[in-house]
């Protein structure tokens, strides 16, 4: 038995120290995972939080069919996907100049900081990332998902196949065409002016 297997069956008994060992040796992927998703730290950290919760809850549904690694990352793509959905059929529109007004009556002037890195390089880096993060947004989300399973997170095909639940065909077909479009959005913009 594994390690990891070790740390499941305990935490399948209640030890919640052995599930908080399984969440430190993820925690990482799967806030990148949800950064990719939600294209912001405070989203990503929610989606990762509500991620654990619900794969701490769903535990026993972990059958051992695939690894627990690729189980983690289904719960996270589906907690993230839920969100989205949700996102899209509420669509408030905040205006940034508008003030925000108090449950006193009060209104104040909306700040918004500044958060420009100081070197070029991470402003470059950061702009490449929104401009990966914007073209992402744009894609059907089964084409975002195999690019962000596989080109991200670096997921094998037989993985994203077991996350996604079909074949890993569709999921070479997937990313054939997620990547296909995704070039032909980057050659688009790049020939704007």
């Amino acid at each position: 038995m594994t390690m990891e297997e070790q740390l499941i069956k305990q935490s399948l008994q209640g030890d919640t120290a052995a599930f908080e060992e399984l969440v430190t040796q993820y925690q990482n992927k799967i806030y990148t995972l949800a950064f990719r998703y939600m294209g912001n730290e405070e989203d990503a950290y929610d989606m990762t939080q509500e991620a654990f919760l619900k794969a701490y809850r769903a535990l026993r549904s972990f059958k051992g069919n695939s690894s627990f690694g690729t189980w983690l990352y289904r719960v996270a793509t589906n907690v993230c996907l839920d969100e989205l959905r949700r996102r899209k059929r509420r669509v408030p529109t905040l205006s940034l100049d508008e003030p925000v007004a108090t449950r006193d009556g009060d209104e104040f002037e909306k700040e918004i900081p500044d958060t420009s890195p100081t070197a070029d390089i991470l402003y470059e880096r950061k702009e490449f990332f929104q401009y990966i993060q914007e073209l992402l947004d744009e894609m059907k989300p089964e084409h975002k998902t195999a690019i962000i399973l596989r080109d991200m997170m670096e997921l094998s095909y037989d993985e994203i196949a077991e996350v996604l639940d079909c074949s890993s065909g569709t999921v070479k077909s997937r990313l054939s065409r997620a990547r296909s479009a995704l070039r032909k959005k980057i050659l688009e913009r790049e020939l704007l002016p």
